[in-house]
């Protein structure tokens, strides 16, 4: 068992969590269903048959797991994130959605160097030009490998028409 003061999300919430999530999937499945109809007709069932028993199926199950998480796992405080565990997935998302929020405004190749060099340096312990001159060297390899070769245009930014780069 961990220490409860560094728990950041609990296995019992996101059981919890989960089991509702899927049982509202059920029910939009199940409502929707409806619409179409979930009889039978004279060519056979009708359109909303199968999935209404499938949202049904589904929103039974998501019950059962609800109640066994209420029987079994209340008095367990067991941990499902951590705080150590929190911070590891934020150092490897966080720099990812700042690649992704910098291409769409500079293009993918100068997010790539910026992303390689950044994350080469802070997390790698790469020397800064070391880093740089690696992310340059994959920005050209990306350009050469899809743009040059396979013709697959990627998002381009302002840097990339300044050089005349297509």
């Amino acid at each position: 068992m961990q220490n409860p003061s560094r728990v950041l999300v609990s296995r019992f919430a996101v059981e919890v969590g989960t089991s509702l999530f899927t049982m509202a999937l059920g029910a939009i499945a199940l409502f929707g269903s409806i619409e179409f109809g979930i009889g039978w007709g004279d060519a056979g069932p009708q359109p909303g048959y199968f999935p209404f028993y499938v949202g049904l199926i589904i929103i039974i199950a998501s019950a059962a797991a609800l109640f066994q998480v209420f029987i079994c796992q209340r008095s367990r405080k067991e941990a499902f994130l951590t705080v150590e565990q929190g911070v590891r997935i934020i150092s490897f998302f966080g720099p990812m959605l700042g690649f992704v929020a910098i291409s769409s405004f500079l293009g993918i190749y100068v997010g790539l160097c910026i992303y390689l060099t950044g994350v080469m340096t802070v997390q790698g312990g790469y020397r800064p030009l070391k880093a740089f001159v690696f992310s340059i060297g994959m920005a050209v390899a990306f350009y050469l490998i899809f743009d040059f070769w396979f013709q697959v245009p990627l998002l381009k930014g302002p840097l990339e028409a300044l050089l005349g780069i297509h």
